[in-house]
Formats: structure tokens, C-alpha cells, sequence
């Protein structure tokens, strides 16, 4: 048994700084264990009372009859690296200290967390800052949460890991009113050593946990974060996250709340749809969905019958479904026609979705033969049934017929509780059918389930095929410099010749032939077009002088006097995308998008982040391509020609590989625009920006 069995599953406790007043924050641990049943030993530690209730009280942990399996720890922060000294050096295997005032706090606080740290040597820690945990699969709560006042709680399959001791105690009695069942809860907070990653792997492996639910404030470690969510990935063990500080006011909350880096918010987009994690859009949701997903059921398709006997629900739902790209086909003949037998008369909505069955909330039967013919239905991969008002006079009858169906069909079935009836929601849960109360949720949870089902793991990462780049300049690049190092990786430009006056540009313009364009070569900006540093579709007798004209107009805008310039062959008729690289504290992204002076304004971007080694797949690529809005451009909109979509692949892969191998030493770089000519043409990097490490 490892140290993070034994904190989740201990026999014995010892409880630093108990106090023999269960309304006290420091007596509520010893007196949840006691109301909770915990059957191992219970040793509270305080020099000033002899006993707490019925339980021998002892001075010193060095005074404890036997080594404790977990050591609760009460003092306070200036205090509490002593316990944790004292129960490292008696060999307990973890200890969970509530107190707050460590890195969060900055300062004095980060060095009070480093010497914690160090106190517990080889001995495993939960928190600081923390709530501690609630196993209730074995009935053991190791935990201050006034959420434990609760006499019990429904024991499921969702495990739930929260960056937050106060979500932990919402989500336990927020799960416990809906009839929802958990198995583990853990309040990580701080994670001065046990973080999220951990919790995830050992959850993996935990038979009674079906699911695993996140309350995320910040991934501390990515790489180990992204082997554990793999892990439980390709395990077929759904992750379902709630990832706070989407604004900038809720990620300084969260960085304020933990002492930790955040990561932008399209970041963690990025990763955890990469590794198979579901985001869940809203605190409920996360509730929700992972209780839909514990039932086990996988959804194929985005086929969705909606059974109801009360119209504008029925509506509402479909509504939203439609919102979120699902059919609600009407049924086919055969389907139809055994509706038809179910219920006579023309009150019945047999041949349109949502299926109204107007006496379904008043006779049970109706209901079941209702059921049991849309799951049957080659029509349907799923269904909602919408329990109505009648099923307030009869809710054990309504919720009955629902269950009695659910072993007929392996469709996932879930149910939209119309009225504000709690109670039937708990029941309906209780019974092993999700059941929901609004109809963004039935779509969200449905999302999820087909998410989980389409994901498809990565293959091994490709070996990285080193270039030889001897004798690359340091320091921002000019546009020259980066387009030869990105042409190294085999992302070529356009024609072009570098100039320092007027009669040089002249006889560039006139070897590349056609129209060019003249740009300002300088490391000084890279933003030309905002200093007048760029001018399109000139000849050769106009270049020299638009060359003189820039160099004024430069030096007038941007303070400096330009000596290099840049003589560009026109390249038209392809679609423009910026190709560019994103690092901040979750890791590198590759970033692609429509470019061109427009790419701000659009904001139409997609980001991958980078694998711990190598660069991009062609299928991420590819998928990447066809993420953006303006993804019709390149696959013939309208009847124009298609682009050359394959080498645009090769292209960002290439990219993603240069990304790779230069690793830390490149700071910035981006092609904007990278021009994709039509098929067979290949593209161009007309424009680029490169910052290397000094």
C-alpha cells in the first residue's frame, strides 16, 4: 500500500491540535470521524486535555501508543512544520494541514511552505490551505468541512479532486440534494506536494471511481498533468473539468487563492481537449455532466428523441439541442406506427420530434411502451424523456416506468425534470437515470458523452529530424533573417531581394519581374504596415521613389532612420493564415489562424499545444486547419479553387518542429501572413517575425 492509499484509506489517525469543542474548526475532525463511523484508531494530540469524549487524549505525537497512517495537523502556519517533523520522524506515510497563510499569502508565507516541506521529508503532504479529503467509499472523513454535518451521503462512482477546500464542501452536499453519489473527495489547494496530477492517477486505478471531476484554479506541473489525464484517457475513465479564471479577474483570483502560475484560458482549451478532458462550462455543469458519464453509457451519434407529454418543455429542450449541433429527427415509419399502437386518438404528436405522448404522465404503461419503442428505434441514439407536473402526484410511478426501461437498450437516457421538483431529481438519480433540471444542461451532458466516445488518443509522438543551424543570429531577426531560418524547416518565401536605396531597388524589381513590394527591413518593429514601412503592387520605375518617400515617412513615425530594405515579389490569389507560437506558464502552443493585417481583428485562431518532445502530428494539423471559421477558403467556398490544404499540413508541422528543436532559446516567432496558393502551387511565408535568446 502506497502513501496515497494509506492517506485515502487509513487505519489510524492522529489529530494535531484537537479540541474537545466540536464547534470549533479544530474539533470538527475528530467529531466527524466519530459521526461518520471511522473504524480505525482516532488519536487526538493536545498537552491540554486528557480526553476528548470517550477517546484518550495524548501530549506529544511522540507520546502516540502506535505510528499513524495520516496525521491531521490543526496549529497554525508559524506552528504547524513541527507536527509534521514529528509525524515524518515517527513514519507516518501523509499528513493533511489545514492552516492557511503559506505561498498564498507571498513572502514570509512562501518560505513558511518551503519549510513545511522540508519538515516532512520523505513523508507525503496534503495542502496546506487544504479542507482535507471525504473517502466515502469507505466511509472515512479526514476533513473540517461543515459539509460533513450531514448525517449521510449517496456513495457512487465520481471522484471528485478540487484546488479549493470550500468547492469540496459544496460539491459533497450539492451532489447529496440531488441524489448524485460520490467516492472520493480530495481539497488539494496549495499542493506544496500532492497536486491534481497525483489524485488523477490514483483515481485511475480505483476500482470504485468511475468518473473524475476537477475544480481547477491552475495546473502547476503540465507535463505530469498531461500523463496522468492521458492515463486515464485510454483507462476509459472520463475527466470532467471546471477551469476558473477565464476573465482576468478570475485568474488573479485563483493565482491569489493558491500562490500559482495561471496559464491563459485558451491554453487549457487547448490541453484538455488534447488529452481527452471534458470541460464543463459552468459549476453545475460540472456536477451534471460527470453524473451523466458515470452511468456508463456511450453515445454514437447525435440522433435525439424527446418523449414528452408536456409541449413547450419538449420545445425548450429541442431548442437547445439544436443550439448545440444535435438531431432531433422526427421518427420513421416503423417507429411511428408502434407509437401509433401505444395510444389512440388524435391528442397524440406521433409523427414529429419532440414526440408528444399527452397521456404519458398519467398512465406509467404509456410511458414504458413509449421508451422502450424510441430506444429501439434505428432512428435515435439517444433519449430524453421530460418528466412533467403530473409526476408530482405519482413520482415513484413516473420515475419507475423510466427505470424499468433502462435495461432494454445500452442508449444513454437521461431525464428533464420540468417542474421544481427536488425531490424527483434525487429519486431519478438515486435510480441510476440522470436526471437534469435545465435544457442547456441535457445538451452539455450529451456533449459530453459524444466527446468522450469520439476521442481518439494520440499515437507516439514523432521523432524530431534535427536541421543544422549553425551560426543563427540572436536578438529579434528582420523579416530577411526570419524567413531564411523558417526556410531552413522548408517553409519557403516569396521571391525577394534585399535593398539600401533607390537604385537598388529599382534593379531588384526589375530581375524579379511584375509587380513587387517594398517593406521595411528592421528588427527595430515588427509591425510595418503601423510606421508606413509597407507598399504593395509597384513597378520597377516606382520603386526607387516609394523607397525614399518610406524612408521618410519611417523615420518621421517610428524615430529611426531605416538603412535595409526588403524588395517582394507579389504573391496573390491564395488565402491568408498566420502561423505563429504561443509559451506561457501551461507550455508552448503552436497557434494558426486567418492572417493578414485583419488577424487581431478576426480573432478566428486555433491552438495546439506542443508534445514534451517533438513537434505536431499531421493529423493535428490538419484538424487545426479545419477548426477555424475560415476553413471554406481553403476547401473551395462558393466554387473557387481549392487550396493547397496538403502542404499547408506540412507547413504548420514544419513549424511545430522548428518550435521544437530551437525549445527555450526561441522567444517569439510568427509568419503573418502565410499565403496558401491554390492546390498543387504550395504556400508562401510573405512576412515573419523571429526573436531568439541573446
Amino acid at each position: 500500500m502506497d502513501a496515497i492509499d494509506r492517506l485515502l484509506k487509513p487505519r489510524s489517525v492522529a489529530v494535531i491540535g484537537a479540541s474537545a469543542d466540536p464547534a470549533k474548526t479544530s474539533g470538527r475532525p475528530v467529531s466527524y470521524l466519530l459521526k461518520h463511523r471511522f473504524a480505525g484508531d482516532i488519536y487526538p494530540v493536545n498537552p491540554k486535555v486528557s480526553h476528548i469524549g470517550d477517546l484518550a487524549c495524548y501530549p506529544t505525537i511522540a507520546a502516540l501508543p502506535a505510528v499513524p497512517d495520516v496525521g491531521i495537523v490543526l496549529l497554525g502556519a508559524e506552528r504547524a512544520f513541527e507536527a509534521v517533523r514529528d509525524l515524518s520522524r515517527r513514519g507516518t506515510a501523509a499528513a493533511i494541514v489545514l492552516a492557511s497563510g503559506y505561498k498564498e499569502a507571498g513572502g514570509e508565507g512562501e518560505r513558511r511552505q518551503q519549510e513545511l516541506l522540508d519538515a516532512a521529508g520523505g513523508m507525503r503532504l496534503l495542502g496546506p490551505n487544504t479542507i482535507g479529503l471525504v473517502n466515502l467509499t469507505d466511509s472515512i472523513v479526514l476533513s473540517a468541512t461543515g459539509a460533513l454535518e450531514m448525517e449521510q451521503f449517496p456513495v457512487g462512482s465520481i471522484g471528485v479532486v478540487s484546488q479549493s477546500g470550500g468547492i469540496l464542501g459544496s460539491f459533497l452536499s450539492r451532489a447529496a440534494a440531488r441524489g448524485i453519489g460520490l467516492s472520493k473527495l480530495v481539497s488539494t489547494s496549495n499542493e506544496a506536494d500532492l497536486e491534481l496530477a497525483d489524485f488523477i492517477d490514483h483515481l485511475v486505478d480505483d476500482d470504485a471511481t468511475r468518473v473524475i471531476a476537477l475544480y481547477v484554479e491552475t495546473v502547476r506541473n503540465p507535463a505530469k498533468f498531461r500523463t496522468a489525464a492521458l492515463r486515464a484517457a485510454h483507462a476509459g475513465k472520463p475527466i470532467v473539468a471546471f477551469k476558473i479564471g477565464r476573465s482576468e479577474a478570475g485568474a488573479k483570483a485563483a493565482v491569489s487563492h493558491t500562490g500559482a502560475m495561471a496559464g491563459a484560458d485558451r491554453m487549457y482549451d487547448a490541453l484538455f481537449k488534447q488529452v481527452g478532458i471534458i470541460r464543463a462550462k459552468s459549476f453545475d455543469d460540472l456536477l451534471d455532466v460527470s453524473a451523466a458519464l458515470a452511468v456508463g453509457r456511450r453515445l454514437q451519434g447525435r440522433r435525439v428523441a424527446v418523449l414528452t407529454s408536456t409541449g413547450g418543455a419538449g420545445t425548450l429542450v429541442s431548442d437547445e439541442l439544436g443550439v448545440a449541433a444535435f438531431e432531433t429527427p422526427a421518427p420513421d415509419e416503423p417507429t411511428s406506427e408502434a407509437l401509433r399502437a401505444l395510444q389512440t386518438g388524435d391528442h397524440a404528436v406521433l409523427d414529429r420530434n419532440p414526440i408528444d405522448v399527452t397521456l404519458a404522465g398519467l398512465r406509467p404503461d404509456l410511458l414504458r411502451g413509449a421508451i422502450r419503442t424510441l430506444l429501439e428505434s434505428a432512428s435515435y441514439d439517444a433519449l430524453i424523456s421530460i418528466v412533467g407536473s403530473s409526476a408530482l402526484a405519482m413520482p415513484e410511478l413516473v420515475v419507475g416506468a423510466i427505470q424499468d426501461c433502462m435495461h432494454t437498450s445500452d442508449k444513454p437516457v437521461l431525464a428533464y425534470v420540468s417542474p421544481h421538483a427536488p425531490e424527483i431529481r434525487a429519486l431519478l438519480n438515486r435510480r441510476g437515470v440522470p436526471a437534469l433540471t435545465t435544457a442547456e444542461g441535457c445538451a452539455a451532458a450529451l456533449g459530453a458523452m459524444l466527446q468522450h466516445a469520439q476521442w481518439v488518443g494520440a499515437d507516439d509522438e514523432p521523432a524530431l529530424e534535427l536541421i543544422a543551424l549553425e551560426d543563427l543570429p540572436k536578438g529579434a531577426l528582420d523579416e530577411s533573417q526570419a524567413k531564411a531560418l523558417f526556410a531552413k524547416f522548408g517553409i519557403t518565401g516569396p521571391c525577394e531581394v534585399v535593398v539600401t536605396n533607390a537604385a537598388e531597388a529599382a534593379e531588384a524589381a526589375a530581375q524579379i519581374g511584375g509587380r513587387v513590394a517594398l517593406k521595411l527591413l528592421a528588427s527595430e518593429t515588427s509591425h510595418k504596415s503601423d510606421v508606413g514601412g509597407v507598399a504593395l503592387n509597384l513597378s520597377a520605375t516606382e520603386v526607387g521613389g516609394r523607397l525614399e518617400t518610406m524612408r521618410a515617412e519611417v523615420e518621421r513615425r517610428a524615430g529611426f532612420r531605416p538603412e535595409r530594405f526588403l524588395v517582394q515579389e507579389m504573391v496573390s490569389g491564395g488565402v491568408e493564415l498566420i502561423l505563429g507560437m504561443h509559451r506561457d506558464a501551461l507550455g508552448t502552443a503552436i497557434l494558426l489562424g486567418a492572417g493578414g493585417t485583419g488577424a487581431e481583428l478576426l480573432q478566428d485562431t486555433t491552438l495546439r499545444l506542443m508534445p514534451p518532445q517533438g513537434g505536431l502530428r499531421e493529423e493535428d494539423a490538419s484538424a487545426m486547419l479545419r477548426e477555424l471559421k475560415t476553413w471554406p477558403l481553403l476547401d473551395g467556398y462558393r466554387g473557387a479553387e481549392k487550396a493547397d490544404v496538403d502542404m499547408m499540413v506540412a507547413a504548420i508541422v514544419a513549424f511545430s518542429r522548428m518550435v521544437a528543436q530551437l525549445g527555450e532559446r526561441l522567444v517569439e516567432a510568427e509568419i503573418n501572413p502565410v499565403i496558401v496558393l491554390p492546390a498543387g502551387r504550395g504556400v508562401r511565408a510573405v512576412d515573419g517575425v523571429a526573436v531568439l535568446q541573446s
